[in-house]
């Protein structure tokens, strides 16, 4: 492995650990925009317009050029529609089941990835990458660990699966189509679709959109669009492109486990020994994956 492939697969095993960190803050913003009474519509709203700004702006501060060809525009707007259809199935389990266990059932996306990356396109399947799929889950089953039993509701567990399923193919899409443009630009298109595929739901199921309506909503609105929205998508695409998809899948371990740190640092939830005994396997899970000597297939180059 060349020092050039050995930086990039530093980049992006830092870049994907971040994404899952940024991607896990969404409670941080969520929860307090329904406290103040707007709607999940309204909060995917604000959260992919905001962000889709913040990105143009980026991209016209680097002059970047915004024409794409038609090979690229469809491979963007299929990841555009898989991104809408994953957030808002994930959105809407959350009418039917617990937002902590629906969380447990999407983390299954590492495993439909790596599946779908070995029968597709013939990706080895290590006992490495197998271990850290079975610590990531078992640890986050720990997180999020209940007695109260009960039947789960059969159509948010589809919702959940469904939404699983079009994030994994989303990571795959981004690391075996050859865009060859920055990461920026990619997801120019990306959260545009996504802006819009809101505004098309929201008025196709009848539910009003509302804005923010006082300083603190628009922090909250605000740090939505940064930092889960704009820097996690920038970074899962220079992960994907640099690790690959399998390890990226895994790496997101960390969105679960950076949501009950929020929940219990910030809305002083309690902490547990299950939940010690989970950070401490998805840490694990994460450390295998981040320090494989395997070396990276060829990734598509980035100009960014």
């Amino acid at each position: 492995m060349n020092k050039i492939t050995t930086n990039k697969k530093v980049f992006g095993t830092i870049s994907g650990i971040l994404a899952a960190i940024f991607y896990g803050t969404n409670p941080l913003g969520a929860l307090k925009l329904y406290e103040q009474g707007m709607n999940t519509n309204s909060v995917l709203f604000c959260r992919f317009g905001m962000a889709w700004i913040i990105i143009t702006a980026i991209l016209l501060i680097r002059k970047e050029n915004l024409k794409v060809s038609k090979r690229d525009f469809g491979t963007l707007t299929a990841l555009g529609l898989l991104f809408i259809a994953s957030s808002m199935t994930l959105y809407s389990s959350f009418k039917y089941i617990a937002a902590g266990v629906a969380s447990t059932l999407l983390f299954s996306y590492p495993i439909m990835t790596a599946v779908m990356m070995s029968v597709l396109f013939k990706e080895k399947t290590t006992l490495k990458t197998v271990l850290a799929i079975i610590l990531s889950l078992a640890g986050v089953l720990l997180l999020y660990w209940s007695d109260s039993g009960g039947t789960l509701n059969t159509t948010g567990v589809i919702l959940v699966l469904v939404s699983a399923l079009t994030y994994a193919i989303y990571i795959i899409v981004v690391n075996r189509c050859p865009l060859e443009m920055s990461s920026f630009k990619i997801n120019f298109y990306v959260i545009g679709y996504c802006t819009l595929g809101m505004a098309v739901f929201a008025w196709i199921t009848g539910d009003s959109l509302r804005l923010p309506q006082n300083a603190t909503s628009w922090f909250y609105a605000t740090w939505l669009a940064v930092v889960p929205a704009t820097l996690s998508l920038v970074l899962m695409v220079y992960a994907s492109k640099y690790v690959g998809a399998t390890p990226t899948a895994i790496l997101g371990a960390l969105e679960p486990l950076t949501a009950v740190l929020i929940g219990i640092f910030v809305f002083n939830e309690p902490f547990g020994l299950h939940l010690a005994i989970g950070i401490a396997l998805i840490l694990s899970a994460v450390i295998i994956t981040a320090y494989s000597p395997k070396p990276t297939p060829k990734a598509p180059s980035d100009k960014s």
